[in-house]
């Protein structure tokens, strides 16, 4: 099983803030501070966040392509 389908079974098409903080084993103030930074982590993630509303998610797929990179 591919770590996308992982993920799409676990959590479905959209990750909230706290589900990607959950899988990366950080604390949700942590990871939403980490990616307010001009690093290179933040550009990467933040490539993958969407907005619906004022709620951001992230796509498991873009996510899925990012742990696997690593």
């Amino acid at each position: 099983m591919t770590t996308e389908e992982q993920l799409l079974e676990r959590y479905g098409p959209l990750l909230s803030l706290t589900d990607l903080s959950d899988l990366l084993k950080r604390s949700p103030d942590g990871l939403r501070i980490s990616l307010q930074s001009q690093s290179e982590f933040a550009v990467k993630w933040n490539a993958a966040k969407r907005k619906v509303g004022r709620r951001v998610y992230f796509r498991a797929t873009d996510v899925a392509g990012l742990i696997d990179e690593s």
